[in-house]
């Protein structure tokens, strides 16, 4: 494994110490390692243990910058064939994730700090993985910035154990108490408020020293002047040392009795209390964010409420004035910190996160269309299941397409796309589109192939797309095949993306629909209702097709003729259809001579499917219901006017096609101009009578 760690510099800190500490880990166990920054100090610590740093001003925030540098970060990746980017900070976030976009590379973040709720900081939570060193930092970034549970894993910092095992650490002073504070000189930190709790403290114990650790960055050096004129309006002249960066932070906790962390905001974590409780340090801290986390009050440490100087000076004091608690304390930190908070632990815990990356694999499939044609959808299904049986894969349908997969084996989520209502016009598809980016899809197989579809497909963000370039946007698909407009069956029409995504098609293909025992026992119902439940021989007729279809619908006189020769030939006939169709199969029982069951509207998708199971013979126009029995391995007639049976006959092994040969057939007109609908009918019911007579004999 090859990974890249991006950091605006390598000075001194937390995130600049965990990021060696993870380098040194991963160097250890055979790994390759890079890491890009602007540099700093400790880039001597990184080449030393064997890892590899460029340098790239990747902390300036300017768009012209980050532009360049995202170009220079793809070189990087190419170049040292990385597997992993790990931005541990917003700008760099930024630079890493556009540059692993165009080298399809693994992205993960750790969440260092409390963002702000700025776009700025939304990179952050745009990672396959985030990163996060405590439950607070998890929550803030699930409700402020909406990353999926599922994709937070939280890692809490540790602290090299070894840098503070030394028998070489000097000893605390027998007549001196050194009281610390470590952390860049911000106001985030409360060094005010902790320069004024000393005021306190220096009035009621003797002999103290006040080391304030860390410094201020360029542009808070205003502030890091106004502290040290603070210092001297309370009179602390003789007590405080601004000891600026430090890299001895192990030998300088030695010589510290307390260690202060008197943060105002929600801390992310707070490194420096492992620190503390690895050179056995009694410590008090503001009961901010992750704190809680690490020192259990009275137990591990003292905590406090942020800015409170009187309760941070009695807690000072407190410990200082009793070595028993301070012992005490210490004990338990130390206990805690070497069950919980140890680098092998947290490094780890990140290769696991590495690994997790690495295999994992999230497809979309999107297929936005009719029941019919998302039926059709399952062979791919499964082949991609067959291909992929680790992956995570989606299906993204339409709202009334949803019951078709709702119990689909081959997928582990379904997504519904809703333009009628919720997802209505552009703007719900833009807000649909930041839906499908918070899943972070490898891959895209389009199959709708639309204008809709590829900017759906685009804007999720996926490493790959694929789908046919028809002219309808598929410059949006980053693998996309030329439509030649040669009819062709759906699903080989699907098989030839699958094909370009690297899913060779093989063994049978047929369609799938997984009704439930629930549905089976609501259609032994239907039937025993009309005296259909031992019936031996049933043939189903689907009475319409889609109400933006009439030119498919075969004449409702031919439909009652054939119910009536079916019945003299003691073959019992049910008639299906949708809610709409009411008044259609109303008319037909005024039209023939013997009355077939009526089951149109009594049904949803998955009930058709067990009820169409249960006949011998299904007879339908071009439709979903054909589909439905098809995947339900029921013989079939279909009876096709307007459309191609090359382009929409399903897959099955037994079936029968009833077409006229017509000039004007296959029109694709939902409206017939010139032949006054002669090409469904002359199709006669005797026609459809003898293909029945064909296929009844082969269900048994």
């Amino acid at each position: 494994m090859r990974v890249l760690q991006i950091l605006p510099e390598l000075n001194v800190g937390g995130v600049e110490t965990g990021t060696v500490d993870i380098a040194k880990h991963l160097v250890s166990q055979g790994h390759g390692v890079v890491v890009v920054s602007d540099g700093g100090e400790l880039i001597v610590d990184l080449e030393r243990i064997g890892a590899k740093h460029y340098k790239l001003p990747v902390h300036k925030k300017s768009l012209k910058n980050i532009l360049k540098c995202i170009k220079a970060l793809k070189k990087i990746i190419e170049d040292e064939r990385i597997d992993i980017v790990h931005a541990r900070s917003r700008v760099p976030a930024w630079i890493a994730f556009f540059a692993c976009r165009k080298t399809k590379t693994a992205f993960v973040t750790t969440c260092h700090g409390y963002y702000s709720m700025h776009l700025f900081s939304r990179v952050m939570g745009w990672a396959k993985r985030v990163i996060v060193p405590s439950d607070v930092i998890g929550r803030h970034m699930i409700d402020d910035f909406h990353v999926p549970h599922e994709n937070i894993r939280r890692i809490a910092r540790s602290v090299d154990l070894e840098k503070f095992n030394s028998s070489e650490s000097p000893q605390k002073s027998p007549t001196q108490r050194v009281i610390s504070m470590i952390g860049r000189i911000t106001p985030l930190k409360g060094h005010t408020y902790f320069l004024k709790s000393m005021a306190k403290v220096v009035r009621s114990v003797p002999n103290v020293k006040i080391w304030i650790i860390g410094d201020a960055p360029a542009k808070k050096e205003l502030y890091k002047q106004d502290l040290k004129v603070l210092v001297q309006r309370l009179g602390l002249k003789d007590y405080v040392e601004f000891l600026g960066n430090r890299k001895d932070i192990p030998q300088l906790l030695a010589k510290t009795d307390v260690l202060v962390l008197s943060t105002t905001t929600e801390e992310a974590f707070g490194r420096v209390i492992l620190e503390a409780n690895a050179a056995d340090v009694p410590v008090v801290a503001t009961k901010v964010g992750g704190v809680t986390e690490i020192v259990e009050d009275g137990k591990t440490g003292l905590l406090v409420l942020p800015k409170d100087t009187d309760e941070m000076a009695r807690a000072v004091i407190k410990i200082l004035r009793d070595p028993k608690l301070a012992l005490s304390l210490t004990v338990q930190a130390r206990k805690k910190l070497e069950s919980h908070f140890t680098l092998d632990q947290m490094a780890n815990a990140t290769m696991k996160v590495y690994e997790e990356v690495l295999n994992s694999l999230n497809i979309l499939v999107i297929k936005l269309s009719s029941v019919g044609d998302v039926v059709l959808v399952t062979p791919s299904l499964k082949m991609l299941r067959e291909k992929y049986p680790h992956a995570k894969i989606f299906c993204l349908v339409g709202k009334e397409s949803r019951e078709v997969l709702e119990r689909c084996p081959y997928i582990d989520e379904l997504l519904i796309f809703d333009p009628k209502d919720k997802d209505k016009g552009w703007m719900g598809l833009f807000k649909f589109s930041r839906k499908l980016r918070r899943y972070h899809f490898d891959k895209v197989i389009d199959f709708q192939n639309n204008r809709k579809s590829h900017l759906l497909a685009f804007l999720s963000f996926p490493l790959e797309s694929y789908g046919y370039d028809n002219g309808k946007w598929g410059f949006l698909l980053s693998h996309a095949i030329e439509d030649d407009g040669i009819p062709m069956p759906a699903v080989a029409h699907q098989f030839q993306v699958l094909k370009m995504a690297g899913v060779t098609p093989a063994g049978r293909v047929s369609l799938e629909l997984w009704p439930s025992s629930q549905d089976e026992l609501y259609v032994q119902k239907l039937l025993d209702g009309e005296w259909l439940g031992n019936a031996p021989n049933i043939v189903g007729i689907n009475i319409a097709a889609s109400a933006k279809w009439p030119t498919k619908n075969w004449p409702l006189k031919h439909i009652a003729r054939l119910c009536d020769v079916l019945s003299n030939q003691n073959i019992r006939v049910l008639i299906t259809g949708m809610e709409k169709d009411k008044e259609l199969v109303r008319q037909l029982l005024t039209m023939t001579k013997t009355k077939p069951a009526d089951f149109v509207g009594k049904t949803d998708i998955l009930q058709l499917a067990a009820l169409i199971k249960r006949t011998k013979v299904y007879i339908t126009p071009d439709s979903a219901p054909m589909h439905i029995a098809a995947a339900m391995g029921v013989p079939f007639v279909a009876i096709f006017g307007p459309t191609d049976p090359v382009r929409h006959l399903p897959p099955s092994d037994h079936y029968s096609v009833l077409k006229k040969d017509m000039d004007c057939a296959g029109c694709y007109s939902s409206r017939c101009k010139k032949a006054k609908y002669a090409c469904m009918e002359e199709i006669t019911p005797e026609q459809v009578a003898r293909e029945i007579d064909k296929l009844i004999g082969i269900k048994k």
